[in-house]
C-alpha cells in the first residue's frame, strides 16, 4: 500500500513538472473566445494586484494563508511581466488540505492551496485559464479549479471539495 502511495505521489510530482515545463514553454496563450466568464475590467480605477486580491479573498476564506509573492526572479513559469502574461502573482496555502496529501510538493504549488494571477486585461486572464484547462485536461492529476473575474485568475487546489473551492469563487466574484 505504501508503495502504491509512493508511485501515485511520484506520478503527481512528474505530472506537475511536465505542466510547469509546458507553462514555461508557452509563447503566447490562445486568444480569448469571449466566453463571458469575466466581469468588466476596472480600467478606470487603479489596477488590482495579486496581493490586494488575496487580501480581499482571504478576508472571506479564513483558511487561506499567503505562502509567497512571485517575482520575475523566482517565477517558476517565467511568465511574470512577459507579453500577454500576468503582471503580479501570489501563492497561498489552505489549512483544510492535509499535509500527507501534499508531501513532495514545493512551497508555492497550486495543490497546497492555490495562486492568484493578475493580468493587464480580462482577455489575457481568460486565455491563461483556457490554456491551463487544455493542458490539465489530459493530466487529471494536475486538475484544478480556475475562476476568472475581470483581470484576476484564481487557481485553486483540486484537493479541496467543490464546496470549499466554491468559497474562493464567491470571494473572487466580489473583487473590486
Amino acid at each position: 500500500m505504501i508503495d502504491d502511495m509512493r508511485r501515485t505521489l511520484t506520478r503527481t510530482v512528474i505530472a506537475t513538472m511536465v505542466l510547469a515545463a509546458l507553462a514555461g514553454c508557452s509563447s503566447k496563450p490562445a486568444p480569448s473566445s469571449g466566453s463571458g466568464k469575466s466581469a468588466k475590467d476596472s480600467s478606470a480605477s487603479k489596477p488590482l494586484t495579486a496581493s490586494a486580491a488575496f487580501t480581499q479573498i482571504s478576508a472571506k476564506v479564513s483558511t487561506a494563508k499567503l505562502s509567497g509573492t512571485v517575482t520575475a526572479a523566482n517565477d517558476p513559469d517565467h511568465l511574470l511581466g512577459r507579453p500577454n502574461q500576468y503582471t503580479s502573482k501570489i501563492t497561498f496555502a489552505d489549512s483544510r488540505i492535509k499535509a500527507s496529501d501534499i508531501e513532495g510538493t514545493s512551497k508555492g504549488d497550486v495543490s497546497r492551496g492555490g495562486e492568484i494571477e493578475v493580468f493587464a486585461d480580462s482577455a489575457a486572464a481568460e486565455a491563461r485559464a483556457k490554456y491551463i484547462e487544455t493542458v490539465t485536461k489530459s493530466l487529471p492529476a494536475l486538475a484544478e479549479y480556475d475562476y476568472v473575474h475581470g483581470t484576476v485568475l484564481v487557481r485553486v487546489s483540486m484537493l479541496l471539495t467543490p464546496v470549499q473551492a466554491g468559497q474562493y469563487k464567491a470571494a473572487a466574484a466580489n473583487l473590486g
